[in-house]
């Protein structure tokens, strides 16, 4: 086995960048052209169709029939031109990932059997039916209630991959509940549009439409494929369960934004020139911190494209890697002691009139405006703080959050100087005056020939999960894997019935005689004071801010199960079923899906962990500790008493050693076994869930604390499992 490592080094290093050439010289020449984009639409819809289609798209306007069946025409004959030959309706099950199943565009013609034609029909596009059952539901669908359905929609295009149609669905089930991530984000995006615009329209009457947007930042790593292969633990979940810090890694900062090496160059070309096709906005790519971490960042976004845009490059990310001989980990904690990765989204929200909400105004009533959404925003995080950690907690993102990089698993939001001391003025303030936000400053740096450079109103707080970034917040939380759409669903949802509440208290307040501008000032006001709790600018990794955190009322849960238990507290229940977006017995289904995922997973991690302990670790230690036996008798054969003890001190030492580290291992990967039956026999998704999160998963430190100090005391040739030094700088 040692050899198949060595073998793979090897392999690795003689690998050279693959030459990737750019479809076309210019970007903009093939920009989109996988996409059935309005561009594509004008070419094959007619004029009375596109408008339909339009009025769809940008209205809410529901699509006739007649409409549907000239679309899905157009639409085939645009993805035959592309040399597709099946469709397919696209969704996101609660499994965090995508689901597809093709179907030809053909069909009989005649009598059955003799001649087929290319068909694809108005009902086609708009609807399919899946297996509803096979797919996580959590209770709501039974093996035998097997239906469910996917529904169009429209407002995100569909595209062409390899010899398919894609069309973005929702899925529902037969008797009407979500049982996907996107429903409820088109949901909250509703919701966010209606509340957000009410409250636009006390400052412009013009106002019609409010957007969310969303810019994600993908972060990842890259690892050889050889090695990879080697490695069970990287095929079977994603991430090392063993494996000892390499004596070189991330301490010296010498990878972060630095030169990209030359395979990965060719990599980050190639799944860039394959964004483009599908009109994703690929923008930015560099070194992340950690060796072999990579991030790629495109330009914001529509939220629920960006979501849609998102799952279709973390899968090209995947096919492509493949084809430059590396595996691609998207897990958020693939290596231990050295950064994780996240996916930060970047969010705001805009009107259709061009103003950004988060956007500092010129006058007054702008920078008012301005202040509404932002302290809203803090109100909604504030009471939702718990919610919000649930929507990004998964048995992944619990190993990176709170170490290294990551923000910590307690939500809190940073500001910056200049607002918090905006803010603190108006808390104290007793009448509606002019509220000035400080447009970019200028940073003379001193240098002749460097000019000026441009500050924004907020500094970064790199351990804050929710911070304000200039005219938009950053939830750095999110983990690298995961799919957005829960996180902005929940996001979303909770600013929309904080804005709701705000009009509300407003339109009270001026029916008892107050002014506008004063009703506004004095409700912003009571909302700067009872959302204090949640802003803080400071270090966010100290373990001074979690005490002060819970001296504060915020959750500082770590518990995954106890986390996710958030989305079915009374206020949870009570946001998601005013907002529209989720029902109680949704919620509830989706916890049963979140426990039982947490469960698996940290079932199979341990049944990884137990079969490397056993099959890999332990039978070289006793190969090691054999060949330094053999060495102790052959000490004592040829010299004295006195002198073999003397030199066979070290060896007999690293058998005492070795074998205190076999035993230590065996005894807890038996005791692991023991606690994971225990488990397996509870009922309850939940209890089992923290029988697993209690009694199983701490046993995994124990047996990797002994297993990596093997893997520094055996010979290197007997090492199976490719190390740390190998895994992160063979590039």
């Amino acid at each position: 086995m040692s050899s198949l490592r060595f073998k793979a080094v090897e392999e690795a290093f003689k690998k050279k960048a693959i030459v990737v050439t750019p479809p076309s010289k210019f970007t903009s020449d093939y920009y989109g052209k996988s996409v059935f984009n309005r561009a594509t639409m004008a070419k094959y819809l007619s004029k009375d169709t596109l408008k339909e289609l339009k009025n769809v798209i940008d209205k809410g306007a529901t699509l006739n029939l007649t409409i549907a069946n000239d679309v899905a025409a157009g639409m085939r004959m645009w993805a035959m031109d592309l040399g597709a030959t099946h469709y397919t309706h696209w969704f996101q099950p609660l499994t965090d990932g995508t689901a597809e199943k093709h179907d030809s565009f053909i069909d009989y013609v005649g009598a059955p059997g003799e001649t087929v034609i290319e068909d694809f029909s108005g009902k086609l596009l708009a609807q399919q039916e899946p297996d509803a059952s096979s797919f996580p539901s959590g209770g709501i669908r039974s093996t035998f209630e097997a239906r469910g359905y996917t529904a169009w929609d429209p407002s995100s295009p569909a595209f062409v991959v390899d010899d398919t149609l894609v069309i973005p669905t929702i899925f529902i089930s037969y008797t009407g509940e979500s049982l996907d991530l996107k429903a409820p984000l088109l949901k909250a995006l509703s919701a966010v549009d209606k509340a957000a615009t009410a409250v636009c329209q006390m400052f412009d009457p013009s106002v019609k439409k409010v957007l969310s947007f969303l810019g994600w930042e993908q972060e990842y790593f890259l690892v050889d494929e050889g090695l990879y292969a080697t490695r069970p633990d990287l095929v079977l979940t994603g991430r090392t369960l063993l494996g000892h810090e390499s004596a070189k890694n991330q301490q010296l900062d010498d990878h972060y934004f630095g030169s990209v090496p030359s395979r990965v160059a060719a990599y980050m070309k190639d799944i860039e020139f394959e964004a483009y096709k599908y009109g994703i906005p690929a923008k930015t790519r560099h070194n992340e911190v950690a060796p072999n971490q990579f991030e790629l960042a495109p330009i914001f976004g529509e939220c629920n494209l960006s979501v849609d845009q998102n799952l279709l490059m973390m899968s090209i990310m995947k096919k492509v890697a493949r084809r430059h001989g590396f595996r691609l980990l998207l897990h958020e904690k693939p290596f231990a002691g050295i950064n994780g990765s996240g996916k930060h989204n970047n969010w705001s929200l805009g009107t259709d009139t061009g103003v950004g909400l988060f956007t500092p105004g010129k006058t007054p009533e702008e920078n008012l405006q301005f202040v509404t959404f932002l302290v809203n925003t803090l109100m909604a995080v504030y009471k939702h703080n718990a919610l919000l950690k649930a929507s990004i907690m998964t048995a992944q993102n619990a190993h990176r959050l709170g170490a290294n990089e990551a923000p910590p698993a307690i939500v809190s939001a940073f500001i910056g100087t200049q607002l918090t001391a905006i803010l603190d003025k108006l808390e104290n303030s007793t009448s509606e005056e002019a509220i000035v936000v400080s447009a970019k400053k200028k940073l003379s740096l001193g240098i002749a020939h460097i000019p000026e450079v441009f500050l924004d109103n907020t500094d970064r707080n790199r351990t804050s999960p929710f911070a304000f970034t200039g005219n938009r917040f950053e939830f750095r939380a999110v983990g690298s894997s995961a799919n957005c759409s829960s996180a902005m669903a929940t996001l979303n949802a909770a600013v929309a019935a904080q804005l709701t509440e705000f009009k509300s208290e407003v339109d009270a307040k001026i029916a008892a005689g107050s002014t506008k501008e004063k009703a506004i000032f004095d409700v912003i006001k009571s909302y700067i004071k009872a959302s204090k709790a949640i802003r803080f600018d400071g270090n966010g990794y100290s373990e001074e801010w979690k005490l002060e955190a819970a001296e504060r009322g915020l959750d500082c849960e770590t518990s995954v199960p106890k986390i996710i238990k958030a989305y079915t507290s009374k206020s949870s229940i009570e946001l998601f079923k005013s907002t529209g977006v989720l029902s109680a017995v949704e919620l509830h289904a989706r916890n049963e899906v979140k426990w039982e995922t947490y469960n698996k997973k940290i079932q199979i991690e341990s049944r990884v962990l137990g079969d490397l302990a056993i099959n890999h670790i332990i039978p070289i230690a006793t190969r090691y500790q054999s060949f330094l036996l053999e060495n102790v008798y052959k000490i004592k054969a040829v010299y004295s008493v006195e002198k073999a003890e003397k030199l066979g001190k070290l060896d007999s030492a690293l058998i005492e050693e070795i074998a205190e580290h076999i035993s230590v291992i065996k005894i807890n990967v038996d005791a692991m076994v023991e606690a994971r039956k225990v488990a397996n026999k509870i009922d309850s998704e939940y209890e089992k869930a923290l029988s697993y999160h209690d009694d199983v998963l701490p046993y995994f430190d124990i047996i990797r604390y002994h297993a990596d100090k093997l893997e520094m005391i055996v010979d290197d040739e007997m090492w199976t499992l490719p190390k740390y030094r190998e895994l992160l700088f063979i590039r």
